[in-house]
């Protein structure tokens, strides 16, 4: 398993495991202690996994924690995704910066997404399971949205958007979303 920086988010990383395949399919480690703590990372912070199921076209976020950030890290098990980071940590270099990526069941590559970073993602099949490892207990009161359809953010998601949770349909701008967090 490799880490590489994402230079479009400053403390953001990519782990890409080192399939063994052969005529049964493949075997690869998606998690290493010792990779993630080779960038810097605590493997020993990660308390909670999760697991989200889409159908092609669904898109969840953008979402973000308020106070303390949350860290986590991202997988396609199962599927493709389109996968989107924006950071929003005011004193970061990448500040505003986005990051791109496809994530898929043939590569189960994992991103690191740095707490203060809005995360979302679309689904490109028709199943899409998506694995979460995160670094705090979830806290609803803690949830922040911001619009996935931002013109300022202008994200190229790749296929009409046939599904959003309600929450995400009412979620406020990028600058009302940073405006209400600095009041």
């Amino acid at each position: 398993m490799k880490a590489t920086q994402v230079p479009e988010i400053a403390g953001a990383y990519l782990f890409e495991p080192t399939p063994h395949a052969d005529e049964r399919g493949f075997f690869c480690r998606t998690f290493d202690a010792d990779v993630v703590r080779s960038v810097g990372l605590d493997p020993n912070a990660f308390v909670q996994d999760s697991l989200s199921r889409s159908v092609r076209g669904v898109l969840r976020g953008l979402h973000l924690r308020s106070g303390a950030g949350e860290a986590k890290l991202v997988r396609c098990s199962y599927g493709r995704i389109f996968d989107v980071v924006v950071d929003l940590r005011p004193d970061s270099p990448t500040y505003l910066g986005r990051g791109l990526f496809e994530l898929s069941d043939a590569t189960q590559t994992t991103l690191y997404v740095p707490a203060g970073c809005a995360h979302g993602f679309q689904a490109l099949t028709d199943i899409a399971d998506v694995s979460y490892r995160i670094d705090r207990p979830h806290d609803p009161a803690e949830d922040v949205t911001i619009a996935f359809d931002d013109p300022r953010l202008a994200i190229p998601w790749p296929l009409p958007v046939t599904s959003v949770s309600a929450r995400d349909r009412r979620a406020p701008s990028l600058a009302d979303a940073l405006t209400h967090e600095e009041g």
